[in-house]
């Protein structure tokens, strides 16, 4: 995964589009190293995968996985979402081949998204835009629904690869 410590959301609502940046400059390390403003890009990114959806209500699981196709095409992969149902294989089997997950996580309704950048010993490791760093979260906490430690008790969905085409 890059380094993304620089890399911190700009306000309430722009989790979702650092989430996709920091996926995508961990899958285009060319797409990375142009990214002088992580700010502007953030909202280049918001505007991008909200065009029909308002910003304030922050970015949707469709438009996540948007952004990051869009880069992830040219590699013969594509990025869907599911709603969670407690199974995280897909997920720990995606980023222990290197293709990070989005999760959106929420309390009553979904309100926050982090990026699960790896899987080692029965954690995920998981990266937190609110704060700009990496939280490690026990993998039958996400089931059980204690994951406090990202912001929030509960998985609503997750942003992972689904489609390669040869």
């Amino acid at each position: 995964m890059p380094d993304y410590a620089y890399v911190r959301q700009t306000d309430g609502f722009t989790c979702g589009p650092t989430v996709a940046l920091v996926a995508v400059a961990a899958l285009d390390p060319d797409y990375g190293a142009t990214v002088t403003d992580a700010a502007a890009e953030q909202h280049r990114i918001h505007a991008e995968a909200n065009r029909l959806w308002p910003r304030k209500l922050g970015t949707t699981p469709w438009g996540v996985a948007g952004v990051i196709s869009a880069h992830t095409a040219a590699l013969g992969v594509r990025y869907g979402w599911r709603l969670f149902r407690g199974d995280l294989a897909p997920a720990i089997a995606a980023v222990e081949c290197d293709w990070p997950v989005a999760m959106l996580i929420g309390a009553a309704i979904p309100r926050h998204w982090v990026l699960i950048v790896g899987h080692t010993d029965g954690e995920l490791h998981c990266f937190n835009p609110a704060r700009g760093v990496e939280t490690t979260i026990p993998v039958a906490d996400v089931a059980a629904r204690r994951l406090e430690p990202l912001g929030f008790p509960r998985a609503f969905a997750l942003v992972l690869p689904r489609h390669v085409t040869s």
